[in-house]
């Protein structure tokens, strides 16, 4: 990392400029793997990315650049080629930058990138160990171990300094069951901003009977019908969504350039009573949780829907500029390549009142969704699709058989309408999200809701599995999507 006399010499060469705001984001992060197929170590590697981002801003107007190259001469070479996008100045700037400590909500009991090889590689051996005993009809099992250490240091011209470290882990299994007629897979794959620590608690056991359990489910599954109907969608990452339907269109990035349907609409009624959804950065040892945001602002607790009205947005630096708001500490980036724009952290539908009994009272035909899938929007008209990796027909108001080849596709502002209920037990889970600032962890989160009315994509009597709305998953331009 650079010194902070050295921070302050590039940001006050940054200012001899007609930019009116300077930013120096810096990182310097290792990643693991470890991947393993039936018990048996397929790869390792370690990669080490290190470098720094420059931003510069002109009222509403940003320029940007980075380098892996941190000597002066590079540097220097950088601002001005962003200075001249600007217009350069002959005024004498000088920044001064003091540093402020950051409390660190998410401490690290094993450091993962420390800890040997064979404990991580033992880590693994359990996973699959307990997927394959659970049953004979698992004839296949993939998992790997996944590390990483970042560290950031973000200054500013406004004389910001502050310094983050982010530890997390991740655990991903697969299992794959097979019958005399098909073979199904299931999976399974917590993480948490913690070392290896997180395993103590979320064993390894579980993670592969979780995934062995879901694969063998689908073995017994029948292909899905599809239309419109009742829908109760589980906790965890059923989470997703309120991820698809509304997060994505609650970030400036879609808000400010009024690419948003809830452009617009803050104190308005844009759901349904019964939901209150946060976006909370501070949960300790969360998946998507920070001390700072990559702007260097402290990480948050965001109301965005309260009883069913539109509280807040998720806010970056440059879109509280287009705004005219304050930032909510949301700008979020993969790394040093990439620009900050708004982003989730942790989100959620906070808990209902209802029981999870009560969800199923009185539907007479619909699908339990238990385990989804990744998925994509287009926040300019709020349209989303993604699928259902665990299923049930709903009969009667109980829970029958198991289904496949189920998706769940429509309107984000006409389902944040239909919740009409919504249960008491909320827990996340984990995804990676991709949009403009690149792939970054984020948790999802939920209760168990229903939606009274939603259109199921299925694949009996020959219907493809997103009937016939397919093609517009890849033609949008502005898609944002997630995936586990």
């Amino acid at each position: 990392m650079l010194t902070k006399e050295q921070c302050e010499v590039i940001l006050s060469r940054c200012m001899q400029s007609e930019a009116d705001f300077a930013e120096l984001f810096e990182e310097d992060t290792i990643s693991e793997g470890i991947s393993m197929l039936n018990g048996d170590v397929e790869e390792m590697n370690r990669v080490v990315r290190a470098g720094i981002g420059i931003r510069l801003y002109k009222g509403v107007q940003s320029v940007y650049g980075y380098t892996n190259e941190l000597d002066q001469n590079t540097v220097f070479a950088l601002v001005d080629d962003l200075k001249s996008a600007l217009g350069t100045s002959n005024q004498e700037v000088t920044i001064r930058l003091t540093e402020s400590v950051i409390e660190n909500h998410h401490p690290i009991v094993k450091d993962p990138i420390e800890a040997s090889l064979e404990e991580k590689v033992a880590l693994l051996k359990r996973a699959y160990k307990a997927a394959k005993e659970a049953d004979d009809r698992i004839v296949k099992v993939t998992g790997s171990l996944s590390s990483v250490c970042q560290k950031v240091q973000i200054s500013t011209s406004e004389g910001k300094l502050v310094k983050d470290t982010r530890t997390r882990v991740r655990m991903p299994i697969t299992a794959f069951a097979q019958d005399a007629s098909s073979m199904q897979s299931g999976s399974d794959s917590p993480g948490a901003s913690q070392g290896l620590e997180f395993f103590d608690q979320t064993t390894p056991e579980s993670i592969g009977k979780e995934a062995a359990r879901t694969a063998l489910v689908l073995l017994e599954a029948k292909d899905c019908p599809s239309g419109k109907m009742p829908v109760v969608i589980d906790n965890g990452f059923g989470g997703v969504i309120f991820h698809e339907a509304c997060g994505h269109s609650l970030e400036a990035t879609s808000v400010a350039k009024n690419q948003s349907v809830f452009t617009g609409k803050l104190n308005e009624k844009i759901a349904s009573d019964c939901v209150t959804a946060i976006d909370d950065g501070t949960i300790p040892g969360a998946w998507g949780s920070e001390n700072i945001d990559d702007e260097g602002n402290p990480q948050i607790k965001r109301v965005l829907i309260k009883d069913g009205v539109l509280q807040s947005y998720m806010i970056d630096r440059l879109n509280a500029r287009r705004m005219h708001m304050e930032s909510t500490g949301s700008g979020r980036r993969q790394s040093y390549k990439f620009e900050p724009t708004s982003r989730m952290s942790n989100t959620y539908i906070a808990p209902g009142k209802d029981s999870f009994e009560d969800l199923f009272t009185g539907i007479q035909k619909g699908l339990y969704a238990k385990k989804m899938g990744g998925g994509s929007v287009n926040p300019q008209t709020g349209e989303f699709n993604f699928a259902v990796n665990e299923g049930y027909m709903i009969e009667n108001g109980k829970i029958t058989y198991p289904v496949k080849g189920a998706s769940l596709i429509g309107n984000g502002k006409d389902i944040l309408m239909n919740i009409d209920k919504v249960s008491n037990n909320l827990e996340r889970a984990q995804g990676m999200c991709g949009s403009a600032s690149g792939s970054i962890p984020v948790d999802v989160g939920q209760p168990a809701i229903r939606v009274s009315s939603i259109t199921v994509g299925g694949t009996a009597n020959g219907i493809s599995k997103n009937g016939s709305i397919v093609p517009w998953n890849w033609a949008w331009k502005a898609l944002k999507s997630i995936s586990l």
